[in-house]
């Protein structure tokens, strides 16, 4: 990676304003159900504050669409990373405002300040050059760890920049250089499975991957569209059967992959040396359709232990993943949906592009 991070700047006895991504999913209690999220923030954080800095952690939290909603605050995210840290997380009460202002200023070396959630303000995402100086005024230098929200030019991602000397956290680092590396430099023979729901979005993916991998595995939306489907509706306790492609009955959808194409895939991964997977093979929030899914998981599993490099492209791939609990049987699960999607497209994302070049 050829931006600077936070390895290469001294942060001792700074103010250090860092985006991280705390976009968690939360239950009716405002519970956190799952806090990779957060996991994933903690190699940066620990650092800043092992290396004597005061740390100011910004994030947003679902789409309040610029006002305060009360369960989209970010205080139960305080509370996880402050178990997480083992140290006090100050809440402040905005993320922008004379108090917060004098809760950064006030904040010592070793003390960790999380903002209210960014998106209470519509300027955030409006990238407004005003809101962006009231946040770089906090800290006197940026670091982006939010790979997630990189493919966003928000003020917290792309403004800040324009004020305070940015650098790349370890986290967005390590998913730079894992993403990067298989698209750059893979090791062969290169594999990609594409699935998904969203084909639309897959199009420009799949344009620049045929022209770079050794074999591209297509599942899920992707293998529907020559089926007109237009008008079906399906539901979690429809009837469902296993049949050939060639043999699906009238009013019928595929729903998955099947038991041969499982197998087929399985043969054809089998020397992979680097296979980067984006997209589930079929509808695997129901237990039905996860089949496929979750076939080609434990194949991941395996090829990992073998020595072959994995990558999880985010998104509902990567959140298939983590229920199966296979994320450490893979090299790498992104942290960015649209983000690592981008990325693979081969576009400059703004978060990214806006930090210092080495």
């Amino acid at each position: 990676m050829n931006k600077k991070t936070i390895r290469d700047i001294d942060v001792a006895g700074k103010r250090v304003l860092v985006r991280v991504d705390f976009n968690v999913p939360l239950d009716a209690e405002q519970h956190i159900t799952d806090d990779t999220r957060i996991r994933a923030a903690l190699p940066t954080i620990e650092y800043l504050l092992d290396h004597g800095a005061a740390v100011i952690l910004m994030s947003h939290l679902g789409r309040p669409k610029g006002k305060a909603v009360e369960t989209m605050r970010l205080t139960p995210v305080a509370q996880r990373l402050s178990e997480l840290l083992h140290k006090p997380v100050q809440m402040a009460p905005d993320c922008i405002g004379p108090e917060v202002e004098a809760l950064a200023r006030n904040l010592q070396p070793g003390q960790v300040l999380l903002l209210e959630n960014l998106r209470f303000h519509d300027e955030e995402e409006k990238n407004d050059p005003a809101f962006a100086r009231q946040l770089a005024s906090l800290g006197d230098i940026y670091v982006n760890d939010a790979f997630g929200t990189a493919h966003r030019a928000h003020a917290s991602t792309e403004g800040v920049t324009h004020y305070l000397p940015g650098v790349a956290g370890f986290l967005m680092e390590k998913e730079i250089n894992f993403l990067g590396g298989a698209l750059e430099n893979p090791r062969r023979p290169f594999a990609a499975i594409v699935g998904g729901a969203k084909v639309s979005d897959k199009i420009a993916v799949l344009e620049r991957l045929i022209s770079m991998v050794d074999m591209l595995l297509i599942g899920g939306g992707m293998a529907n569209t020559f089926l007109k489907a237009e008008g079906d509706r399906f539901a979690a306790d429809a009837n469902h059967t296993v049949v050939a492609v060639s043999e699906v009955p009238k009013g019928w959808r595929i729903m998955d992959i099947g038991p041969e194409t499982i197998t087929a895939f399985r043969k054809a991964l089998e020397g992979a040396e680097t296979i980067v997977f984006n997209g589930t093979l079929g509808v695997a929030e129901m237990p039905a359709f996860a089949r496929g899914t979750d076939a080609i998981i434990e194949i991941l599993a395996e090829r990992t232990k073998a020595g072959a490099t994995t990558i999880i492209g985010g998104g509902d791939s990567a959140a298939a993943v983590e229920q199966a609990g296979a994320a450490e049987k893979m090299s790498h699960v992104s942290t960015g949906g649209g983000a690592s999607l981008e990325f693979l497209e081969g576009r400059v994302l703004p978060g990214v592009a806006a930090l210092q070049d080495k």
